[in-house]
């Protein structure tokens, strides 16, 4: 036992000092992208003053922004706040996909973009975090070193959760590796801080990382369905241009104005509906309606409607997926933390701002260990050379 616990705090020691810059500029980035969702809607419609009033009809108002935008709508989110705008995705004339502007749910005027600076600076820290920012073909090689790097990381929360467990259950002994200590020397508090943090991060900061490797690995991703019992479902692979809406493709928003009526009796505690706009010979529509922030699936139903009657003919829950595909979205969000909502998002916030220190501290410390290594093997060193000459005089 002794052998494999010295094995053990080696290559967690290797492994560490490995991947140590790669996790902390993960850990640094999921840091600032904690609240992504949130800072970015708060920071574009901070300056919009909307005053409560009679909203338009879901039809007159894709009127107007048609009108006004001189492109047809291919997309809208509405809110259930009364100061809210809504969202409307537009073609993006030589760039890609949509573009998302903000319209008076009231008047229809549309107020524009917003501030677009938060939502660059997180989307290059969502590069950064994904793929160490590298462009073009370099991203398949950032993206696999990213999910080394998880994998990696993965392997050091699990190893050092196993040295930390204390070798005495006394509450002298667990107090030392559960709580700060003031007034510690360099190495000693480097040490108290990294068991500390390390126990209180140690179950969130396994599942943001063992999410992570899901994410990035499809042996992983399969992993996933086979524990439960199902076939993984094949990779997606990009479609032909041609399959997503364009700006030459005939999108109607007949009959939406009794569909969502319909969408908004579903639940009472909706924050968002979206629909994305039928083409015109499409027969039915789909609603999305949303009760949490947008990341919590269990709380997320899709109803599809016939566009002439406005019966209900289909409606998925997440409860109505299989049990591999429910598995695989909770970790999906579980990596953000959003399928607990802002706590989770908050508890891996403060997971991913506890690994910055386990980086430092566990840098430290082999740094440490390696000075301290390398005074001792330099002390024969001089010894001897101060002994030769004494010789040589005696003789």
């Amino acid at each position: 036992m002794k052998t494999f616990r010295k094995t053990l705090f080696w290559s967690h020691l290797v492994v560490g000092i490995t991947a140590g810059i790669v996790v902390l500029v993960m850990s640094v980035t999921g840091v600032l992208l904690t609240y992504e969702k949130q800072m970015s809607y708060w920071w574009e419609t901070r300056g919009f003053n909307i005053a409560p009033s009679t909203p338009l009809p879901p039809e007159d108002l894709l009127s107007k922004i048609s009108a006004a935008a001189g492109a047809t709508p291919t997309s809208v989110t509405f809110r259930s706040e009364a100061t809210a705008p809504l969202s409307i995705s537009l073609p993006n004339p030589g760039g890609r996909g949509d573009k998302t502007v903000y319209v008076n749910p009231y008047s229809g005027e549309m107020l524009g973009e917003g501030n677009q600076g938060m939502r660059q600076f997180l989307h290059h820290m969502e590069d950064w975090h994904r793929w160490l920012a590298l462009e073009g073909g370099g991203r398949d090689a950032g993206r696999w070193v990213t999910g080394i790097g998880n994998f990696l990381f993965l392997f050091i929360v699990v190893s050092g959760l196993y040295l930390w467990w204390p070798r005495n259950w006394s509450w002298t002994q667990l107090r030392s590796v559960i709580w700060f200590k003031r007034g510690l020397p360099g190495k000693a508090r480097d040490f108290n801080w990294h068991n500390t943090i390390g126990f209180w991060c140690c179950v969130p900061l396994a599942i943001v990382v063992a999410s992570g490797v899901v994410m990035s690995f499809g042996w992983a991703n399969n992993l996933v369905f086979r524990a439960a019992g199902e076939n993984p479902p094949p990779q997606r692979r990009p479609g032909p241009p041609g399959n997503a809406p364009t700006s030459s493709t005939l999108l109607s928003h007949e009959g939406l104005n009794a569909l969502y009526s319909r969408a908004q009796q579903h639940t009472t505690d909706w924050r968002t509906i979206s629909v994305r706009l039928p083409k015109a010979e499409d027969t039915t529509a789909s609603f999305a309606v949303d009760a949490g922030w947008g990341g919590e699936p269990q709380k997320r139903t899709t109803l599809t409607m016939e566009r002439s009657t406005g019966q209900v003919v289909k409606t998925e829950a997440f409860s109505d997926n299989s049990t591999g595909r429910r598995w695989r979205t909770i970790l999906r969000f579980a990596h953000t933390g959003e399928v607990l909502g802002v706590f989770g998002q908050t508890l891996a916030g403060i997971a991913s701002l506890g690994a910055v220190f386990l980086v430092y501290t566990g840098l430290a410390l082999s740094w440490r260990r390696y000075r301290s290594w390398s005074t001792r093997r330099a002390r024969p060193l001089a010894t001897n050379a101060t002994v030769m000459p004494q010789i040589s005089a005696s003789e």
